[in-house]
C-alpha cells in the first residue's frame, strides 16, 4: 500500500506557491507510505544546450565542492550547482551523456535521480514530513509536482525502493499497484538500451515509457500501448517538462481521485490530501475510470 500525490498549476501565479500548496498533500499518505517518500517538482528550468541533473549521495558528508571542482575541469564546461540536504542540483552547459560518464568515473556512489531542462527529484527514507522538511519543500516553486509515499510489503526500506523514478529526460513516475511481467519486460528494454538502477517495478515501468516516447510516440500513445504491455494493477501518475498525466489499469483496484478547478488539477489516493487545497470545495471532483488517460499539456517549450 503506498500513496500518490499530484499538483499541477493552470495558474501561473500560484507557482511561488507550489511546495507550500504540496506539502500537506504529500504529509497526507502518511498513513499509506510511512516508510519512505519523495518527489519530483517541473520548474527552475534550464535553457537549452543545458542540462539539469539531480544528484543524490548515499554516503554522510559527501563534499559536492570537490565533486563540483573535478567535474568542471574535466569537461572544460560552466556549471551551476546548489546543495539541498543529501542531494545536489547540478546545471551544465553540456549533453547529458558526457556529464554522466564524467560523474560515473569521478564519484561511482553518486546515483542520478534525474535529468532534463526542468525536473528535480528528491528522495529519501522517513516520514513524508522529515522528507519534505529535509529538502525545504514548503518553499519551492514549479509548475507542477508529483509525489509518492512508500509503504515496503513486499521488500526493503532502502532508497533504491523509493520513488518517483527517472528514465529519460523530464520523465518521472509513480506507481500504485504492482506488475507481474517487469522482469520479463525490463530484459527486452535493456537490449533496447534503457539502463536501470534498481530492481524495482516502477522503475520499469518508467523505463518502458522513456522508450515508447523514443520510439516517436506522444505521451498518450505511450501509454495506450502500457496497457496492452504492462501486466499488473496500478495508478500511475506522470510527470514530464510540460505536464501531468493520470492512467489506472482496466481493472482500477488501485483507489485514486481527481479534482479540478480553474487553477489547478490535482491527484491522490485519498480525498483527505486534497482537502487542503483552496477551493477545494468548488473543484470538480471524480475518480478516474479504468483504462483511461488524464492528461494536462502546456504548449511545448
Amino acid at each position: 500500500m503506498c500513496g500518490i500525490v499530484g499538483l499541477y498549476l493552470k495558474n501561473p501565479q500560484l507557482e511561488s506557491q507550489l511546495g507550500k500548496l504540496f506539502e500537506p498533500m504529500l504529509q497526507a499518505m502518511t498513513d499509506r507510505g510511512p516508510d519512505s517518500a519523495g518527489f519530483a517538482i517541473y520548474g527552475d528550468e534550464v535553457a537549452d544546450g543545458w542540462v539539469k541533473l539531480t544528484l543524490q549521495a548515499t554516503t554522510e558528508g559527501f563534499d559536492w565542492k570537490i565533486l563540483m571542482g573535478e567535474l568542471e575541469g574535466r569537461l572544460g564546461c560552466s556549471l551551476d550547482w546548489f546543495q539541498n540536504a543529501s542531494a545536489a542540483v547540478l546545471k551544465i552547459h553540456a549533453e547529458e551523456a558526457p556529464v554522466r560518464r564524467a560523474l560515473a568515473e569521478l564519484a561511482p556512489s553518486v546515483r542520478i535521480m534525474s535529468a532534463g531542462q526542468s525536473i528535480e527529484i528528491l528522495k529519501g527514507m522517513g516520514l513524508p514530513q522529515e522528507i519534505s522538511q529535509r529538502f525545504g519543500l514548503a518553499g519551492m516553486k514549479g509548475s507542477h509536482i508529483i509525489g509518492h509515499t512508500r509503504m515496503a510489503t513486499e521488500s526493503a526500506v532502502t532508497m533504491e525502493g523509493s520513488h518517483p523514478f527517472s528514465t529519460g529526460a523530464d520523465l518521472c513516475l509513480v506507481h500504485n499497484g504492482s506488475l507481474s511481467n517487469h522482469y520479463r519486460l525490463r530484459q527486452e528494454l535493456k537490449r533496447e538500451g534503457i539502463h536501470f538502477e534498481t530492481d524495482n517495478d516502477t522503475e520499469v515501468a518508467a523505463g518502458y515509457l522513456t522508450w515508447r516516447l523514443q520510439q516517436g510516440d506522444s505521451l498518450k500513445e505511450a501509454l495506450d500501448h502500457a496497457l496492452e504491455d504492462l501486466d499488473g494493477f496500478f495508478t500511475f501518475a506522470i510527470g514530464t517538462r510540460n505536464g501531468f498525466a493520470v492512467i489506472r489499469d482496466p481493472i482500477a483496484c488501485k483507489p485514486a481521485i481527481l479534482a479540478e478547478t480553474d487553477d489547478y488539477v490535482a491527484m491522490a489516493s485519498e480525498y483527505q490530501a486534497l482537502s487542503s487545497l483552496p477551493g477545494i470545495e468548488h473543484a470538480r471532483i471524480w475518480e478516474p475510470a479504468p483504462a483511461t488517460l488524464y492528461i494536462w499539456e502546456r504548449e511545448s517549450a
